[in-house]
């Protein structure tokens, strides 16, 4: 049996802790029905939600498996403590939230991690390094950047990454749910 500081040590904070990923930022639900979804999570105290839609009109540099390709979603956002929740629901295109939902239905899809802030680019050649090659990216309103990775197969999981830049200002949301704030 461990006692406290082997714990500690087993958990992080000796040589072999890998600060690569940094912190999970956000949890994400794909699902087919985002007005729908929201219910659950806001009687569980999840929200208000912010609904807006990631397009080729305001997403640029969108690709899908290492092509260019259009996709549409709609992407509910809401705040709890530190953590983003994220509702995803693939409207057109080819997208892995799509992928998802053929093979495995509704539910957690990705975590998304900071990585303890290094370049946006740094993140995606890092995850290239170890393995796990880029699937899905975009640029929300051109400068809020995503990436997500081909990590399901060992990690159980998809992995995400984002940088959004230090004077970011959500735009107007499509709607709110319940209501605005």
């Amino acid at each position: 049996m461990l006692n406290q500081s082997d714990r500690e040590k087993a958990v992080g904070g000796d040589d072999l802790t890998d600060p690569f990923l940094g912190n999970a930022v956000e949890i994400a639900i794909v699902t087919r029905d985002h007005r729908r979804t929201m219910e659950g999570p806001w009687r569980l105290g999840i929200g208000p939600w912010q609904v807006h839609t990631f397009s080729p009109e305001n997403t640029a540099n969108q690709t899908h498996r290492g092509k260019p390709s259009p996709f549409t979603l709609k992407v509910c956002f809401a705040r709890v403590g530190n953590m983003t929740w994220e509702l995803m629901e693939p409207v057109s295109g080819p997208t892995i939230f799509a992928e998802f939902l053929e093979r495995h239905g509704e539910g957690i899809h990705h975590i998304a991690y900071d990585c303890n802030g290094i370049p946006f680019e740094q993140r995606i050649a890092e995850f290239g390094r170890r393995g796990f090659p880029l699937v899905q990216s975009g640029s929300w309103m051109g400068t809020n950047h995503f990436a997500f990775f081909d990590t399901e197969g060992a990690a159980t999981t998809c992995l995400e990454t984002y940088s959004f830049p230090e004077d970011w200002v959500y735009p107007e949301a499509d709607e709110w749910y319940p209501a605005r704030p």
